[in-house]
């Protein structure tokens, strides 16, 4: 089939004459009629042909929309899904550092605490070192005293006077 046929083609078409044929009038005013529903249907046909086009350049830029928001919704959905892992990173990161300190703290207080007890114990060996030479130190004073107290007893005793007394004294 070739191109379509205009409503100027049909009024153009010329038949040849016979003896015998048709009433040239008739098949004018038939051809008349023809040509017009023609040009009614040939226009209707152009506009819906336009309509069409108009409607498919429509639907291409709706689909070329429609992807376009397809992408921004996934951008979107990667974006927040990258916020939430960073986020939940960085909270984990928090939370071990904080873990970390909290142990340290811990560690340094007992070291304090072994130090303290370390230092009372040598205080209390200490306080303990000076009671027993504190006593021995008063044990041999009064065994000075007692030996002391017993040669006077002794000595005035013997009736020693007391130039004898005094000079025990020095």
């Amino acid at each position: 089939m070739g191109d379509m046929l205009t409503p100027m083609d049909i009024h153009n078409k010329e038949f040849k004459r016979s003896f015998r044929g048709y009433n040239e009038l008739e098949v004018n005013e038939f051809l008349d009629e023809v040509i017009e529903d023609y040009e009614k249907l040939y226009k209707e046909n152009t506009e819906l042909k336009d309509r069409i086009s108009l409607l498919n350049d429509k639907l291409q830029n709706y689909v070329g929309l429609e992807q376009t928001l397809n992408n921004t919704l996934l951008m979107a959905q990667k974006t927040a899904d990258e916020m939430v892992a960073s986020a939940k990173e960085k909270s984990e990161n928090l939370i071990k550092e904080a873990e970390e300190t909290a142990r340290r703290i811990i560690e340094k207080a007992n070291q304090e605490v072994i130090g303290i007890k370390k230092e009372y114990e040598n205080v209390r060996k200490q306080v303990l070192e000076f009671k027993l030479r504190f006593k021995t130190l008063l044990e041999a004073e009064l065994k000075v005293l007692t030996d002391e107290i017993n040669f006077d007893k002794s000595n005035s005793e013997e009736g020693g006077d007391e130039n004898s007394l005094e000079a025990n004294l020095e």
